[in-house]
């Protein structure tokens, strides 16, 4: 039996400004569903946040529901919980109904107490469908005030669900949450909604636990893995691998193999002084960091037409002459400091016109 996984498609999601949709597209239709159409795989598991907003747009809504039509046309189940950037309440909407057609969304608590068993030539396994939630929803289902912290809700809440699994099965958990130990980056939300560490200890029990919630594909303890995001949501993420993980179910036994996603425009860091980077060009999403010692006047605008998809430039000059300017105007009032502006950036002696024009403006903005 075969099983994809796969977790944080965040469809809708911005990059400094810019739709990523396309791109997400092209994961799904020249990536995910070409693979599923060749392999046949009995499941495709969605670890959480599907959406990037709680309020998802209309946009996002429609290419999830095509792609769900298109996976329940090549008779692909589909086993998804809410995550922390999902709106929990606006998913649950034709869950009954979708679960006739093999699609099982699980948005509440009480959903993970009843798991669902997967059989598909000669091969079965059970598995625990448990959403995103915080400490405070888990007292509150549980009536336990006495629980605090991630780990000890977390526990809490398997504890409740062991007991409902049939041991001769495999056994595979869907969660969402911060596995402690896990490397982050800068595109997720580790901590908003007490979404804190937990354990991989609690895992326990578990054949195989696929996770959602960190954008890095990586193990997390020794039965638990995230598939990681299927694009770069940040710049930080320039040379992380991006995939989707493939299960091979046979004889009770799970192992696990990554699947390479090409994408429509990769992220990027590209380092070099503004000569070099304006004898280049690419589509791809780009920071541009620039080598020069001396400060390029309009550099991005300069740049943009070469990289259309320009995401920002840096420079060390810059970073390193703020640094001098901050230290040297430390104290300074706001006439002195606008004059050095004047100076360093403009290359301007600010003339006796230019301070009583931004007294005037000075005055009028301060509260």
């Amino acid at each position: 039996m075969l099983i994809y996984h796969t977790s944080d498609w965040h469809l809708g999601r911005m990059l400094y400004g810019r739709s990523l949709l396309s791109d997400q597209e092209h994961f799904l239709y020249s990536v995910l569903l070409p693979a599923i159409e060749q392999e046949r795989p009995a499941a495709l598991v969605i670890a959480g946040d599907i959406y990037d907003r709680q309020v998802a747009s209309i946009e996002a809504i429609q290419l999830f529901d095509a792609v769900l039509d298109r996976l329940v046309s090549l008779g692909c189940k589909v086993f998804a919980i809410s995550g922390n950037h999902d709106g929990a309440g606006r998913m649950a909407i034709m869950k009954s109904a979708l679960r006739r057609s093999g699609v099982y969304i699980a948005t509440t608590l009480n959903e993970a107490l009843t798991p669902v068993t997967l059989s598909h030539d000669g091969e079965s396994v059970q598995l625990t469908l448990l959403p995103y939630c915080d400490p405070s929803a888990v007292r509150d289902f549980l009536s336990d005030n006495s629980l605090r912290g991630e780990t000890a809700c977390m526990g809490a809440i398997l504890d409740q669900i062991r007991p409902t699994l049939d041991q001769r099965l495999p056994q595979i958990l869907v969660a969402h949450c911060f596995a402690a130990g896990a490397f982050v980056s800068d595109s997720e939300s580790i901590f908003v909604g007490g979404s804190g560490q937990v354990s991989p200890g609690v895992f326990e029990g578990f054949d195989y636990v696929a996770l959602g919630h960190l954008h890095g594909p990586q193990p997390a303890g020794e039965n638990a893995r995230y598939s990681g995001s299927p694009l770069k949501y940040s710049v930080s993420e320039a040379d992380q691998r991006k995939c989707f993980l493939r299960l091979e179910i046979s004889g009770g036994r799970i192992d696990c193999q990554e699947i390479g996603i090409p994408p429509l425009r990769d992220v990027r860091r590209i380092k070099g002084s503004f000569e070099d980077l304006m004898s280049g060009s690419s589509e791809d999403y780009v920071e541009l960091d620039l080598t020069d010692r001396d400060p390029v006047l309009l550099c991005a605008q300069r740049l943009r037409p070469r990289y259309p998809n320009l995401l920002c430039v840096t420079s060390s000059w810059t970073l390193k002459a703020a640094g001098e300017r901050s230290g040297r105007l430390a104290g300074r009032d706001e006439q002195a400091i606008f004059t050095a502006f004047m100076k360093d950036v403009c290359g301007l002696d600010t003339e006796e016109a230019d301070l009583e024009l931004f007294r005037e403006i000075w005055k009028e903005v301060q509260p």
